[in-house]
């Protein structure tokens, strides 16, 4: 008996003296303890939680090196490897999850659209529904501060900059025409449909390393990445026909649609000032390809799109007008592919292709032209951490164009070039906490045309001043090669060069955001002409210079009204220029000096409507006078636009939709042109530059053919 009891208190003592504790206490940066963190070594089930003033303890009978694992919502998880012998009073600070929510982010110059972005002021359902944008991308984005209302023209004019410093990307990769062609004066609108789109980013300065060859902005549009159903899309609208289908299978997945646009029928209801010969014809059809891979997605996109138009364009100097004809055909394709590597590597490569052909006629002058470009890349990414993230790659540009002039009072002209440029980026994200990140990075690129070689450095701060707001800088150098017009005459240019300098606020609370931004831009190296335009007898020289600077406010509230939202903007604009004929510096013509956007949304459940209001203003704009002895010293009356739209839900399914333009037909004027030579008196005639009507209407029905019965076309409205 003795014995026995000797063997059983030997027994309990090995066991206890083979198990050990383990202790310590846990606390955030700032000393505080940390109250219910998990802590257990990996691989067991040792382990317990942190009590209220931080501290943990906990017995175990393992041996040797283990890791013990401490985590806790919002903070990184913390691992220790080392003997278990030595894991007695630890003291475990946890660093903050730089990934949480309520983490800083890096938005200096950059509007997001998109579910996904913690900076997100749009999403795709309000770049469709706008009123006024009659379901263009472009006319949405026009609402947001930084941009320039240019009516007559439709294109992006950001921040000082005219349209062509503004480039648009397909999941990364660059669409070479994005607008559709057109006359002098008529205004254009994006090639691409709203609806394939799942989110966009625009940055108005600022931008990315990844990204060049643009002064002022980019606009970067993302395809959908899987569609949620199979469904048919129909359009019957006022101005033309329109059919989409998407097909689901296992990995992959094809969405196709089709628009036919035709406005002799609507234009022999609706007076135009425009003296039309053929009236705005277009056809263009687009397809999108997925293929899901293990770690991987592979996405193929492909358009095509057709323009004809002839009108006798109104010019003072010409009493009979000038007869212009246009036939555009625009192919474009895009090749992506986004992968994991492992090891937190990830890949995103991908190419694109477009072909642009125009045979343009003007009067008995006939104008061919032909514009292939390429452009290939491929951009790694390593996680080295929740703080460290690198982003590298290269890419391939390749610009082939031609033109043949031809008039039967002149020789056949010829001219053509070769615009080639490789770029490699570099891009670092740097979390120094939940409050403060830095994104710095280096863009070299070389021209084989134009025979030069820049780096641009660009770098952002952004810092957390609570909860609910941050403050961002940023600053960088951006290049852009002369554009086309210029390019077929002279290729011993420098490339034109501004540098961003921004200072951001942002407050985001409870459906609200506030954001303003302040900026300067400088311009060196702006092409220069001694000729009203471009032409192959043009004295060209890079000598231009200039300057930009403002301020932008955007407000947005979704949540103090029920079934209400709405969203406005204020651009302060000062700027100057010397470039292509300028005598001097001064304020081009597209540049406002104070635009203001209101967009209102108001969903009416007895109705069963969604019914849209925008209100868009711009002050004058400066234009030249030669009746006076200063240069731009004129300023047209202020710009004033009202636009309304209602879609009304027939059924779940189907919708009737009105829209109407500047509904209470404001007649704006743009610009004026003057007469090449004085009246007896000494006087220069001039005529305005006015919209092509004063109101546009839309009557459209909607159509939505799915298995889920609640699916609708609202959102491409």
């Amino acid at each position: 008996m003795r014995s026995t009891l000797t063997i059983i208190i030997l027994f309990i003592c090995s066991y206890i003296t083979a198990q050990t504790t383990i202790t310590g206490k846990v606390t955030d940066p700032k000393g505080n303890p940390i109250q219910s963190a998990n802590i257990y070594l990996e691989g067991t089930y040792d382990g317990g939680s942190s009590n209220e003033d931080g501290s943990f303890s906990f017995s175990t009978e393992e041996t040797g090196e283990q890791t013990l694992v401490i985590s806790f919502l919002s903070f990184e998880t913390y691992n220790l490897t080392t003997n278990i012998s030595k894991m007695t009073a630890l003291k475990i600070t946890l660093r903050e999850d730089v990934n949480s929510l309520g983490s800083v982010i890096l938005n200096a110059g950059t509007f997001s659209a998109g579910d996904n972005s913690k900076a997100s002021v749009l999403n795709p359902l309000d770049i469709v529904t706008t009123a006024g944008a009659a379901g263009d991308y472009i006319g949405a984005f026009q609402t947001l501060p930084g941009t320039s209302t240019v009516a007559e023209d439709g294109r992006l004019f950001v921040r000082g900059g005219d349209a062509n410093e503004t480039n648009v990307y397909i999941d990364g990769l660059r669409v070479f025409q994005p607008f559709n062609a057109t006359a002098n004066n008529i205004p254009t609108r994006g090639r691409f449909s709203p609806f394939l789109f799942k989110g966009t980013n625009f940055s108005t300065g600022g931008y990315s390393a990844e990204y060049g060859d643009a002064l002022s902005g980019v606009l970067l549009l993302n395809t959908i990445d899987e569609p949620d159903q199979e469904k048919t899309d129909l359009s019957f609208i006022s101005v033309g026909l329109g059919i989409g289908n998407t097909q689901k299978w296992k990995k992959n997945s094809l969405s196709v649609n089709a628009f036919y646009l035709n406005l002799k029928p609507y234009q022999e209801i609706i007076s135009q000032r425009v003296d039309w010969i053929k009236p705005f014809e277009s056809l263009s059809g687009e397809a999108v390809y997925r293929y899901k891979f293990n770690k991987g997605l592979l996405k193929i996109y492909g358009g095509l799109n057709y323009t004809d138009l002839q009108l006798i364009q109104e010019d003072i100097n010409v009493p009979e007008g000038i007869n212009f004809g246009l036939k555009n055909r625009n192919l474009y394709f895009n090749t992506s592919y986004k992968g994991s590597l492992g090891n937190d590597w990830k890949i995103a490569t991908g190419i694109s292709f477009a072909n642009d052909h125009n045979d343009v006629k003007i009067v008995n002058t006939d104008v061919d032209n032909d514009d292939n470009s390429f452009h290939v890349k491929i951009k790694l990414r390593k996680r080295f951490s929740n703080r460290f993230k690198l982003n590298f790659g290269a890419e391939q540009f390749i610009n082939d164009f031609s033109e043949k002039a031809s008039d039967p009072d002149f020789d056949t002209f010829r001219t053509s070039y070769n615009n080639n440029s490789t770029a490699a980026f570099a891009e670092a994200n740097v979390f120094f906490n939940k409050s403060l990140a830095m994104q710095i990075g280096v863009r070299g690129v070389h021209n084989t045309l134009l025979d030069y070689t820049k780096i641009s450095p660009r770098a952002s701060l952004a810092y957390k001043t609570s909860p609910k707001s941050q403050i961002s800088l940023a600053y960088g150098d951006f290049y852009q090669a002369p554009q086309q017009d210029v390019l077929k005459y002279q290729t011993t240019l420098d490339p034109e060069k501004s540098s961003h300098y921004i200072l951001n606020y942002l407050y985001q609370h409870n459906g609200k955001t506030l954001r303003a931004e302040a900026y300067y831009k400088s311009y060196n190296n702006l092409v220069k002409f001694d000729t009203e335009r471009p032409e192959f007898n043009s004295i060209y020289n890079s000598s231009g210079d200039g300057y930009a600077s403002g301020l932008d406010i955007f407000w947005r509230d979704n949540k103090s009204f029920r079934n209400f939202e709405y969203w406005t903007s204020y651009s302060y604009l000062k700027t100057e220029r010397d470039y292509r004929n300028f005598p001097t510096k001064a304020t081009p013509n597209f540049a406002a000096e104070h635009n203001v956007s209101l967009v209102t949304k108001y969903w009416v459940e007895d109705w069963k409507s969604l019914i849209s209001g925008t209100y868009n203003f711009a002050t004058g704009r400066p234009y030249n006078d030669p009746n006076t002895t200063i240069f731009q010293n004129r300023k047209t009356k202020a710009y004033n636009s009202l636009n309304f739209s209602w879609a009304y839900l027939i059924s779940q399914q189907k919708i009737l939709y009105f829209s109407v333009s500047n509904v209470l037909g404001t007649d704006n004027i743009f610009n004026y042109q003057y007469s090449n030579t004085p009246d007896v008196n000494g006087n220069f005639a001039r005529r305005p530059i006015r919209q092509p009507a004063d109101r546009f209407f839309i009557v459209g029905f909607f159509w939505t053919i799915s298995d889920n019965k609640t699916d609708n076309q609202l959102d491409n409205l």
